[in-house]
């Protein structure tokens, strides 16, 4: 069989139109110092505050400190797969987390990653982890009560939707007892609960779910959990993670 040059011709110039040329351009910086979870970087001078790393083996990382030569960094993940010499890009995004009603039944993580076996998790919106509270004038006096279901508290102590309260005492003291009380308490009354479990046992937030499961209360339900097992940027980064959740329902 013989190939006309006219064919050759033709062929070459079929894939030079076909040619795209794409060009990823990435700002990446080299590990000089790991260790106990907080990594030194040379070489990101463009990096933001709070702006996502990407580590090798899939780890992530997030912007903490911004120094003249050098750019510290806490890393959601093992660390021990980080070395001296390593390459790190930037992501071109703040920290942020899934928010939306996806959420509602689940167990996740401090990064909106599930935990609990049901499949993935698909949210369509997204929020910073860290972002300026309303002030004062933009908020809504607090004008509704919380009920609690413990009279005790309920009648000496109200409390307020919007309102912070603190939990306080000792160790064994009832303090998340109440809490979980407090959240079976809202069925049916259109309220959200976000329970953030930072540096606990993973065996006592299985209870805790366990507990919610088996009065409904996981229908309105979303479970934050950053256990001790966990790096310490996790256990940082996931109150503001549950926040995030919770704000979205509130501009919603």
């Amino acid at each position: 069989m013989k190939i006309k040059p006219e064919e050759i011709s033709v062929i070459i110039k079929q894939q030079i139109e076909a040619f795209k040329k794409k060009t990823d351009i990435a700002e990446v910086g080299t590990v000089i110092e790991v260790g106990d979870g907080i990594a030194q970087i040379y070489g990101l001078s463009n990096a933001m505050s709070g702006e996502l790393l990407l580590f090798p083996n899939n780890i992530v990382g997030m912007v903490l400190n911004l120094e003249d030569e050098t750019v510290g960094a806490c890393v959601f993940g093992e660390d021990e797969y980080i070395k001296e010499g390593d390459e790190v890009r930037l992501s071109g995004k703040i920290a942020q987390v899934g928010v939306g009603d996806e959420l509602i039944g689940r167990v996740v993580n401090a990064l909106g990653q599930p935990l609990d076996g049901k499949g993935p998790i698909k949210t369509e919106e997204t929020r910073p982890v860290e972002v300026i509270a309303p002030g004062v004038i933009e908020r809504q006096p607090v004008k509704e009560p919380l009920q609690t279901g413990l009279k005790a508290i309920d009648s000496m102590i109200p409390i307020g939707r919007g309102q912070r309260e603190l939990i306080i005492g000792d160790r064994q003291t009832g303090k998340t007892a109440l809490a979980i009380d407090t959240i079976i308490n809202q069925k049916g009354k259109d309220v959200i609960c976000i329970y953030a479990a930072i540096g606990q046992k993973n065996s006592s937030v299985a209870s805790v779910v366990d507990a919610l499961e088996k009065h409904g209360a996981m229908d309105y339900t979303i479970v934050v959990n950053a256990s001790a097992a966990d790096p310490t940027p996790l256990q940082y980064i996931a109150p503001y993670a549950g926040c995030a959740m919770g704000e979205y329902f509130r501009d919603n």
